[in-house]
């Protein structure tokens, strides 16, 4: 039995580590059923199959987002877990306000990659992330949560990085669990 009835299989899409993927299945578990990495080899892919997860490679070129949607049938919710490619169209649409999103920063400043570096660069004091409902736009969908972390005066790009990821882990299970009490439970 899931936790949550109007939500029952979850897909995680990334291309890194997979600390994020991590973080939602110490919460979700069994709810969260693939996972499709465009990178062979990626620490996420791991990290599925270590705990049962079916995981699987989708290589980046013509027609990935249709190739990854083909994969999604039977899924609920997706969340992007340091996915590195755009979604577009037909995934968009089949999808609506149901892809999720964990960004770096506090949106709208500093979207797109690397943006621990661009505050950075920028002199700002803080910087943090924030999860988003996915559009068409690089970074701009519909905020749901977001987490301030401080600029502390010896920050690397490094350190920094590592406690906004910090910051991630504890806001994204907790977003999709805002998301997922928004969405219609089966009677």
């Amino acid at each position: 039995m899931t936790i949550f009835s109007a939500v029952k299989r979850i897909a995680v899409l990334g291309s890194g580590n997979g600390s994020n993927f991590e973080a939602l299945h110490s919460e979700f578990g069994d709810q969260i059923c693939l996972v499709i990495s465009d990178r062979p080899g990626s620490g996420i892919l791991k990290k599925a199959e270590a705990v049962g997860v079916s995981a699987i490679t989708e290589k980046s070129g013509p027609e990935l987002n249709a190739r990854i949607l083909a994969r999604l049938q039977d899924i609920d919710l997706v969340c992007l877990a340091g996915f590195m490619r755009m979604v577009k169209e037909p995934f968009l649409s089949a999808f609506e306000k149901r892809i999720l999103n964990i960004h770096p920063s506090l949106l709208p400043r500093f979207p797109g990659q690397e943006a621990w570096k661009q505050a950075l660069d920028a002199g700002e004091d803080e910087t943090g992330c924030t999860v988003h409902f996915v559009d068409a736009g690089i970074d701009t969908g519909e905020m749901i949560l977001q987490e301030r972390v401080p600029i502390l005066e010896n920050d690397t790009a490094e350190s920094l990085h590592r406690r906004i990821q910090q910051a991630e882990h504890r806001i994204y299970p907790e977003a999709l669990r805002r998301v997922i009490a928004t969405l219609p439970h089966e009677s």
